[in-house]
């Protein structure tokens, strides 16, 4: 046990033993153990976008197998999956690599304004499987946002009391939110500030831009001159946002892009004091040897040891 990991679990003082070897189990697994940072394999898209739109650039990825193995071979600190995937691949790969169980999940073939993900797993699930953590996306500024807020705090409590940690995916969508807006400065503090109150350990959140969405928000950041021209000005006050640093802050990957944005970015994260990522499509979309190598790159950043 590092002294860095020590300090982190120090903030959750307030949780069971159980919640803390989770999130140490999590934070001392792979090529980031023991730093502090966290780098998460995320494969939900399937179900989320569909089998083609998510494997068919990689088509091994179509096998359940193939996800637990590319998350241990690149050292990753935690495998997230929802239940079918977790089910496929859990028993042959069991105490290899930490699980985080994705308790909510959507589909894109219905477009709506409201979007409210349905309930498809449960923490007991996530025990049987042997995860450290269950997940779940909330939507803050959706219509349906309540019913999410409510199902969260069951769903942590049951977690909690049985000793897993919760990871909220925290994506502002739907209602009066716009495009630019779910990715705004202000907004994505604010949604990184929710699923702090809202009982996260883990908080995943999407990189934010420079826009500012609310007005009032906006006089705010003018007037009290917050930083926000760069990424790392930016991760910077999402972490301050998130408890003034003392929960676990990631960012997400987002769609594939290029090598050199994606490293742009996590450079950003990394400066800012972010805690690390979640990278899903940039990672599993590629052919295996080079996302082993596109991890290890990621993995060097945040170690500080690749410029």
């Amino acid at each position: 046990m590092t002294e860095r990991v020590r300090e982190i679990l120090s903030w959750y003082a307030g949780n069971p033993p159980g919640v803390l070897a989770n999130l140490a189990r999590m934070l001392n697994q792979g090529t980031l153990g023991g730093t502090g940072k966290m780098v998460i394999l995320p494969v939900d898209q399937g179900f989320e976008h569909g089998p083609a739109r998510s494997f068919a650039p990689n088509p091994a990825g179509y096998d359940p197998h193939y996800h637990f193995k590319l998350g241990l071979e690149a050292g990753c600190n935690a495998y997230a999956a929802p239940l079918g995937f977790l089910e496929a691949g859990a028993a042959d790969f069991a105490g290899e690599i930490p699980l985080i169980l994705k308790l909510n999940n959507s589909d894109s073939l219905l477009s709506e304004d409201d979007p409210c993900p349905a309930v498809t797993a449960s923490v007991a699930d996530a025990l049987r499987l042997g995860c450290s953590a269950v997940g779940f996306t909330i939507y803050p500024g959706s219509g349906a946002r309540n019913d999410m807020y409510e199902e969260i705090r069951a769903i942590s409590e049951e977690a909690k009391a049985v000793g897993l940690a919760t990871v909220i995916w925290s994506y502002p969508r739907g209602g009066k939110v716009t495009k630019d807006g779910e990715t705004a400065m202000d907004v994505v503090a604010y949604a990184a500030q929710i699923a702090c109150q809202l009982g996260a350990h883990i908080v995943k959140v999407k990189p934010p831009t420079s826009f500012l969405e609310q007005a009032a928000a906006k006089k705010v950041y003018e007037a009290e001159g917050i930083p926000i021209d760069t990424l790392a000005d930016r991760v910077r006050h999402v972490v301050q946002s998130s408890f003034n640093g003392r929960r676990i802050v990631i960012f997400s990957g987002g769609a594939k892009g290029s090598d050199e944005k994606v490293f742009d970015e996590v450079r950003g994260i990394h400066q800012g004091g972010g805690f690390g990522s979640i990278i899903g499509r940039n990672s599993f979309q590629r052919p295996h040897d080079e996302a082993l190598e596109f991890l290890a790159k990621v993995m060097e950043i945040y170690r500080g040891a690749a410029s």
